[in-house]
């Protein structure tokens, strides 16, 4: 069976072009212009990724993302105005698995498609089969099978999908320098855009949800000119097992 991919833009031109590309090239394309026919068709049919223009009449795509994640695990490939990189962590925190500029090559969106849907097809198979049941770390505790990050105080933290996979792959690799290029990838599946700053940001709010101080920060360290370490110890334990 072909995926189903499920447009959400108000531009006819967007949705025709996109329509068209993604029928071409293997998918079962079908778009719309707002949140309630956005709605409408995921009754209908369930879909396997969902395009999801920011700017939309009514509820905006941050809404509409938000309300997707709340009730799905479908991923969520968002697209924002160039240069708005603030509204691009926006969506990653409600959810987005990754975002796109406009205007953009029609050939760039069908590879990050690809990429995401490889992503998400493999989790249960691949990339988690290996993956411990929680993380401990200065006092720090990461459940991979609910995905909940605990405080020391017992207070669990929401993490988006995006920052979920970055502090995951810090945890794999504690101690290590890792390059934008080599977090970028991990988390968006691509390298890091020398002009975007997508990967500094989403470690600054990575940071803040583990409560870091923003000048000294304890547990992930810029190394100036190579990238991020997670620079404490990492312990692997079941869930069951207490602090």
């Amino acid at each position: 069976m072909r995926d189903r991919i499920l447009i959400v833009d108000d531009d006819e031109d967007i949705q025709s072009l996109l329509e068209e590309y993604l029928r071409k090239n293997g998918f079962d394309a079908h778009a719309v212009a707002d949140g309630a026919a956005m709605r409408e068709a995921l009754a209908l049919k369930p879909v396997s990724l969902v395009v999801l223009d920011l700017m939309l009449p009514g509820e905006d795509g941050l809404s509409l993302c938000r309300q997707l994640r709340s009730r799905s695990q479908v991923p969520v490939l968002m697209l924002t105005a160039r240069g708005e990189a603030v509204d691009r962590i926006l969506g990653l925190e409600m959810g987005a698995d990754d975002y796109l500029a406009k205007p953009f090559d029609p050939r760039e969106l069908l590879a990050r498609i690809r990429s995401i849907l490889r992503r998400a097809k493999s989790l249960p198979t691949d990339t988690e089969v290996d993956v411990p049941e929680a993380f401990h770390f200065s006092r720090w505790r990461l459940d991979t099978r609910a995905r909940n990050l605990c405080a020391p105080d017992g207070v669990v933290v929401p993490l988006s999908g995006a920052a979920y996979r970055l502090l995951l792959i810090f945890l794999q690799n504690p101690n290590v320098v890792l390059s934008r290029d080599q977090l970028s990838n991990f988390t968006f599946g691509r390298d890091a855009d020398p002009l975007d700053r997508t990967i500094d940001m989403q470690v600054s709010r990575l940071r803040e949800r583990l409560r870091e101080p923003a000048r000294e920060p304890e547990i992930i360290k810029t190394v100036r000119g190579k990238g991020y370490v997670l620079a404490t110890r990492v312990e692997e334990k079941p869930v069951e097992e207490k602090q």
